[in-house]
């Protein structure tokens, strides 16, 4: 095990602690809908770029900010609940989804709950009111950026000429501004100056960007039992990710590929998908953006916060490799 998993292990069982604390022994179905994908587990990843970015500001401050690290968890979670019932979804994190446990109109609630949850998680934080003001306006942007994001994405379901450019902008409102939020506002409640929280933005807008081009190929590549997912979900339902983009930028058909999949059928796409090329741009275009982040932490001062940064950047395009 890396020093980096072993972080991310330990703060995984810290922000666990904190959901079981706080979601663990709720009552009704609303509030056990909410809290069905926290206890599922998760590598909470969101929470450890605002801890690792508030001891990257300033050593030892993030365990005032744990309350702003799970803020941001059940953010992502609000996200994965309206996504699963949107994409009509079975399964997330190996269990079945919110809406196939309850129903559609409970799982909408449930995800509403979070959303609500997470501003006041945010302002349960030890941080002065000025900083948690900025915290909050963040978060309440970055919400509203990721709602855009997903309104684009579906909207491109319906479009046959979604462009690599128009995907970026897509993933970066949808993924990557809840990385840079996570990133700044650990660095806002630890005492960060504009220009290190502009940085620790930018450092968290690529990375998650990077992140999320990764997770279209773990979508094909990996198979159900290891991504905890519904495999080769985003060619069945026709999304425009970069795989449907280079596809057809270079001639490779993926109609037929829109239905239910054997293994077999699913083995055969990747292998012309490979045979083009296609992977392997893709996956350049995910370092490029990995580099991008990394470069953005240059101008804080060195610590081991931020070399582990710098290490998730690449963690999160090595995943299902």
């Amino acid at each position: 095990m890396t020093m980096l998993e072993d972080y991310l292990e330990k703060n995984a069982d810290r922000i666990d602690k904190m959901i079981h604390r706080y979601f663990a022994d709720v009552h009704g179905d609303l509030f056990r809908a909410s809290a069905h994908l926290l206890l599922a587990g998760g590598k909470r990843l969101r929470p450890a770029v605002v801890i690792l970015s508030a001891d990257a500001v300033r050593k030892g401050s993030s365990d005032d900010l744990l309350p702003a690290a799970l803020a941001l968890e059940l953010t992502h979670n609000f996200t994965l609940i309206h996504d699963d019932i949107m994409d009509g979804d079975v399964a997330r994190r190996g269990v079945p989804t919110v809406h196939m446990v309850w129903d559609e109109p409970t799982a909408i609630l449930a995800g509403d709950v979070l959303y609500a949850k997470a501003f006041e998680f945010i302002c349960l934080s030890d941080a002065g009111d000025s900083a948690k003001i900025r915290a909050t306006k963040m978060l309440a942007r970055t919400c509203a950026e990721i709602c855009e994001g997903q309104s684009m994405d579906m909207a491109f379901e319906k479009r046959a000429d979604v462009s690599e450019l128009d995907y970026l902008e897509m993933v970066s409102k949808k993924t990557g501004v809840l990385y840079g939020a996570s990133a700044a506002i650990g660095g806002i409640l630890a005492g960060a100056t504009p220009v290190q929280a502009d940085a620790l933005y930018q450092f968290g807008l690529n990375s998650g960007v990077a992140f999320q081009i990764q997770d279209d190929l773990i979508d094909l590549l990996a198979s159900t039992a290891k991504s905890g997912k519904d495999r080769a979900s985003d060619i069945r339902e026709g999304k425009q990710t970069l795989i449907a983009i280079k596809a057809r930028e270079k001639g490779l058909d993926l109609a037929p590929y829109r239905k239910d999949l054997s293994g077999e059928e699913i083995e055969d796409l990747i292998a012309r998908l490979e045979a083009a090329g296609i992977i392997d741009e893709i996956r350049a275009i995910a370092v490029e953006k990995a580099v991008v982040a990394k470069k953005a932490l240059t101008i804080l001062p060195d610590s081991e916060e931020k070399r582990l940064l710098t290490e998730i950047a690449d963690y999160f395009i090595d995943r299902g490799n």
